[in-house]
């Protein structure tokens, strides 16, 4: 089971996304996805986050807030639980991202960008501040093909 990290950082009503368009052979090629990435050996979601939020923008989170758990499966692929946090309290000048282009997005805006289809589940409760979540997204390919959500 892989363990990896994402984090929509908040400032005026956007959030930090990332357009994925720099890797070769990439899974989430063309998609927007928050930063983050996969935890090393030892390493804590909150360690991970931090310090993937800080590789991908330059940018040092100083209070996390998390907001799920997803667990991803997909034929072809080794299951994940992946971390959702935001934060909103950051420091630190954006630099260029080597795996995509960064941009501060509307949150109103975020459902009309090309994301994945089960990441359209949980940014409704991002974006509207709604509870903690537990989210079991399959896939098939690109096509999402069960979504259990779970609040508390």
């Amino acid at each position: 089971m892989i363990v990896s990290t994402l984090c929509y950082l908040e400032r005026d009503g956007q959030y930090l996304m990332l357009l994925r368009n720099k890797k070769k052979n990439d899974v989430n090629e063309g998609k927007w996805i928050a930063p983050g990435g996969k935890a090393e050996p030892g390493e804590s979601p909150e360690e991970c986050v931090i310090r993937e939020v800080f590789e991908e923008t330059g940018l040092s989170v100083e209070k996390l807030r998390m907001r799920g758990i997803l667990t991803f499966s997909s034929e072809g692929w080794e299951d994940e639980y992946i971390f959702v946090f935001t934060a909103a309290e950051f420091s630190g000048e954006l630099t260029e991202c080597n795996e995509g282009e960064l941009k501060w997005i509307d949150k109103k805006m975020i459902p009309n960008l090309n994301l994945w289809e089960g990441d359209r589940v949980f940014l409704k409760l991002l974006i509207d501040d709604g509870p903690f979540f537990s989210l079991k997204l399959s896939y098939r390919g690109d096509q999402l093909a069960e979504a259990k959500l779970s609040t508390y």
